[in-house]
This record gives structure tokens, sequence and C-alpha cells, in this order.
């Protein structure tokens, strides 16, 4: 007869305070989250007569497979040509971003002028002024260079106030060693072909940040292509939506459907990105 030992029970982890907390943060930080597209996307599928006599805004459709108001947020919002206009600005805002930001950091960093703390103070005075208090002046600018109710007025405003993107920039290139650069002009080159050809290749992580916070903004923005873009043949993502805003109410629905719409090209980029952006935010931290 043999005798086995008795088996020992494996002490239960007890779960402390602070981690019962941090939970607790993420469960309420994914619940703010998730429940608002929940509505949003639950509202898509649902009929005006559904929307209208509904008390909960969690109910369910009736038929999952309601698809007619996409096809008028579609049609009606224009949202192919919207699209296509904000696509178009993207590009450009975020190339010229990049571009005056790279350059103007390295100006800044590498180069001693007069006046050179001025200019950072100055700068830093930028990021604290509200844009609503400039916009009067701003849009007789835009206006004097007959750029109004045209692409280029939102394209300009983008590129020539994004201030933080220089700030990032110039963390990234201060930590580039300067000797990089005496190496380099030891050889013949000279300050533009150092920029172009060293010091630009080594600012993929800032770039990666810079084109993510910049895209995100430019994509989300509502205020400025619809102060300078008024005409309905130039409207964006964001514009469009507000076409279904009537003066006796709104088609909610068809204002879910496009806002599906809308998030659905910003979720593809980011599954395809995801890496990208992870090692980007991480790498810009590190530096």
């Amino acid at each position: 007869m043999t005798v086995t030992a008795p088996t020992r029970r494996r002490p239960r982890r007890r779960i402390g305070v602070a981690t019962a907390l941090t939970y607790l943060v993420l469960i309420v930080a994914s619940l703010v989250t998730l429940v608002p597209l929940t509505v949003v996307l639950l509202t898509s599928l649902k009929s005006s007569k559904e929307v209208a006599d509904s008390n909960n805004a969690l109910d369910l459709p009736d038929d999952w497979l309601n698809f007619s108001n996409y096809a008028t947020a579609f049609n009606d919002g224009d949202m192919l040509s919207a699209f296509g206009n904000t696509a178009f600005i993207l590009l450009f805002s975020i190339t010229g971003t990049v571009v005056i930001g790279s350059m103007t950091a390295y100006a800044i960093d590498r180069f001693d002028f007069r006046f050179k703390k001025l200019v950072m103070a100055l700068f830093l005075i930028a990021t604290l002024v509200p844009a609503v208090t400039t916009q009067v002046a701003t849009f007789q600018v835009v206006n004097g260079f007959g750029l109004y109710d045209t692409r280029w007025a939102p394209i300009l405003l983008y590129m020539g106030t994004d201030i933080v993107s220089i700030y990032i920039f110039l963390q990234f290139i201060r930590g580039i060693p300067i000797s990089v650069d005496e190496a380099a002009r030891l050889d013949g080159a000279n300050a533009f072909t150092v920029y172009r050809k060293i010091i630009f290749p080594m600012l993929k992580p800032a770039i990666a940040t810079v084109v993510i916070i910049k895209g995100v903004t430019t994509y989300n923005d509502f205020y400025i292509p619809f102060l300078y873009m008024p005409s309905e043949e130039l409207g964006t993502m964001s514009t469009a939506l507000f076409r279904f805003k009537g003066p006796f109410g709104a088609n909610w629905e068809a204002i879910s459907a496009g806002a599906i719409l809308v998030i659905v090209p910003t979720l593809v980029v980011f599954l395809f990105l995801q890496r990208y952006i992870y090692n980007g935010f991480a790498q810009g931290a590190g530096k």
C-alpha cells in the first residue's frame, strides 16, 4: 500500500492596492474610450425611427445589416471628395512641417548667431499665446495673399504655426554629437549637405513622432477648414459631417455613419504602423 504525500497548495497571490488601482484606472479609461465608439456604431446601424424612439443609446439595432446610413453619409456628405481634400492637405502640411521644423531646429542648435536666445524666447512665447486671439490678423493675412477659400490656406497655417515640432526636432538634434558634423566638414561637406545626408536621416524617430502628432491634429481639425474653406467642394473629413446638422435638428444616424467612415482610415493606418508609432515614441522618450 503506497502512501502519497499530501500536495501542497500554492499560496494565492494577493493583489496589492497599487495593482488594483492600476487595473481599475485601465478599466475606467477603456470604458471612457470604448463606450462612445460603441454608441456611435450602434446609432449608425439604426433607422431614424429607432433613434427617435430609443430611450437608451446602447439599445441594439433591429437590423445589423442596415448600411443605408453609410450610403447617405458617403453620397450626401461627399465623403470621397472630402477624403481627397484631407489627403492633399495632410501631404503638404506634414511634409512642410517636417522640413521646416527640422531645418529650424538644426539652425538653432548648430549655429551661433545674434539674438539666438531672443529667438528661442519668442518661440516659447508663441506657444503660450492662444490662437483664437490672433485669428483676425491671421485671416487678414491669408485673405491678403489671395488664399481664402483655397486648400493652400490651411496648409500655410498648419506649416507656419507648429512650434511643437521644432522643439521635438531640437531635442533629438541635441543628442547627435557635434563631432559628426565636424568630421563631415573635414571631408568638404557644407552645412546643407551635413543636414541633408547626416542629420536628417538620423531624425527618423523624431520624424515619426512629428508625423503622428501633426497628422492626427490636422485630420481632426475642424476650425481652420471650416473658417478658411467655406465652399462645399473644399470640405474635409471633419467639415463634411457638419453638413448633416440642420436648423431643425441633426440627422444623428447619418452623422454616426459618417463618423465611422472618418475613423476607419485612421484605424487602418494605426494597425499597419503601430510598431513604428510605439518605437518612435519610445526612442523620443529616450532622447
